[in-house]
């Protein structure tokens, strides 16, 4: 073996346990802050599959970082306990729709995540059979091994048509199934994701809806001194968190901002091989997280939100205003030359108007009413939350 020193060096000076920072982590229910009336929520609407009885329906809402997904799975494992108590077997498919939005990705992979048990003799082949073999497998599985399977559909406007929601919300009515019971959690940014739905889709999958709110600072100071136990003992400055806090809670109280923020002011002081995660790293991480999380973002939105973002990016860059605000109808102008060079046809104006006001939903864009002068009414002016430059480069790279 060399005598060389190892890459790898001595055990991490800044964090003991990293993964309390990670997205994907699931934290114990006294790490879940501000959220308590949510989850209330979340449990009355499914508290009948604890007797095996059928849950309803759940569409939540929200921006991202308000902890939607986070609540549904933590309830969810809740409930899969209580029910054991009771003798009842609940089993739970998550399905991220941004990477599996067909119909058949979908019934595949929650097929694959009900038949977990040992002893099933069904399979659930990656490929070579039709969608309809794999709605067949699926209705055996929860007749055969379960009392009530839960579904959440994470993004689930990312779902190419309603079919599989259709299939889902009437699987016991069509007789699909009779000896299980069966609930949807769908999750989604868009506040009028329901408005796009086949009007007996929507009555049967929207029987509760919620509205997550962003949280304020307090919460989510709270929220980050949860996990302060992710650091070595002494190595986290006080006035982190609290300003990691604030700058979140200015910038729509996005949890999951918060806590990229301060893994990257750890990360960066890893980096500078120092000892301590100082406050003067913070801003550095908040540049760090606010381009990771600007990609990420604009990878997930429709094609054509992409070239409403490029255009109007276009007319702030030509602008001789600082902070320009610009009217919808320069945007689409904009679009449909962003439209002409990506070799596209533009969407109807009244379409693109919906788009827009999605992407302010989201904080990509902000939005306001402005007066064109006495008598003449009003108009919508837009303008992006981050640098041109930026959303250019996010957009192009997605």
């Amino acid at each position: 073996m060399s005598d060389t020193e190892s890459y790898f060096g001595d055990p991490d000076p800044i964090f003991a346990d990293k993964e309390l920072l990670r997205v994907n982590h699931l934290p114990e229910g006294d790490r879940i802050i501000g959220r308590e009336e949510e989850l209330g929520n979340l449990a009355n609407a499914i508290k009948d599959a604890q007797r095996g009885g059928t849950p309803n329906n759940v569409l939540i809402y929200g921006k991202t970082g308000t902890g939607k997904s986070l609540c549904s799975k933590y309830i969810t494992q809740d409930l899969i306990d209580a029910a054991s108590e009771n003798g009842v077997y609940v089993d739970v498919a998550y399905i991220d729709c941004f990477q599996e939005s067909t119909e058949t990705q979908v019934v595949r992979t929650i097929a694959e995540s009900f038949n977990a048990n040992e002893m099933s003799a069904v399979s659930v082949p990656a490929s070579g059979i039709s969608t309809s073999d794999y709605y067949r497998r699926l209705w055996t599985i929860l007749d055969t091994y379960l009392d009530v399977g839960i579904i959440i559909l994470d993004e689930i406007d990312k779902l190419e048509n309603d079919n599989i929601l259709m299939q889902l919300s009437r699987a016991a009515e069509a007789g699909k199934v009779s000896e299980s019971t069966l609930g949807i959690i769908g999750i989604s940014n868009k506040i009028r994701y329901k408005e796009s739905l086949n009007e007996r889709v929507k009555s049967s999958l929207s029987e509760r809806d919620f509205v997550f709110p962003p949280y304020d600072a307090n919460q989510l100071r709270a929220i980050l001194s949860s996990r302060a136990d992710a650091f070595r003992d002494g190595v986290l400055d006080d006035e982190v968190i609290p300003k990691v806090a604030a700058l979140a809670a200015r910038e729509h109280g996005d949890a999951r901002k918060a806590i990229d923020i301060l893994r990257y002011a750890g990360e960066i002081a890893d980096e500078h091989g120092d000892d301590v995660v100082r406050v003067e790293y913070v801003d550095e991480a908040h540049e760090r997280e606010e381009e990771a999380r600007l990609a990420e973002l604009i990878g997930k939105q429709p094609e054509h939100s992409k070239y409403l973002l490029q255009g109007l990016a276009l007319q702030m860059q030509q602008s001789t205003e600082t902070d320009a605000m610009i009217p919808s109808k320069q945007v689409y102008s904009a679009y449909e030359v962003v439209c002409e060079r990506e070799g596209t046809d533009p969407l109807k104006i009244r379409r693109v108007r919906d788009l827009l006001s999605e992407l302010a939903f989201l904080s990509l864009i902000e939005q306001d009413r402005k007066g064109r002068g006495k008598g003449k009414g009003a108009h919508t002016v837009n303008q992006l939350v981050d640098a041109p430059e930026l959303v250019v480069e996010a957009c192009k790279s997605a």
